[in-house]
């Protein structure tokens, strides 16, 4: 059984920095797209970004670019996103997910793509 597990969330001021985890058991990540979501209260589930297979292809959201940066340690069977210069704004439940090739700005946009997802982790960004 496919199963993905997140971790690394938590609390932090405004300016600071995460790294979340996207691990997996059950199946090795080395032939799967890895993306990450995140949902806020009320909010609808937005695309945060995504890494190809092989790590070559990555896609961000407009609203994360130039903070956030995805990468996969296939060796590790990992995925992780490190976020920099926080904002409160960035505050939701961040949830990775998995599928097939490719990591698209099209696949990203919609969260039907993506077959396996893990339980989410917490990001809380206030001071």
């Amino acid at each position: 059984q496919l199963r993905l597990v997140e971790s690394g969330g938590g609390l932090v001021e405004p300016g600071g920095s995460l790294r979340l985890s996207c691990a997996a058991s059950g199946f090795t990540l080395d032939y799967y797209a890895i993306g990450w979501f995140r949902q806020a209260p009320g909010n609808e589930r937005e695309g945060v970004s995504c890494i190809s297979s092989h790590g070559g292809d990555t896609e961000y959201a407009d609203s994360v670019k130039g903070r956030f940066t995805i990468s996969r340690d296939n060796a590790k069977n990992t995925v992780y996103l490190q976020m920099n210069s926080l904002k409160p704004e960035d505050t939701a439940v961040y949830y990775c997910a998995a599928d097939g090739d490719p990591c698209v700005p099209r696949n990203l946009e919609s969260g039907a793509y993506w077959g396996d997802w893990g339980q989410g982790t917490q990001v809380t960004v206030s001071s």
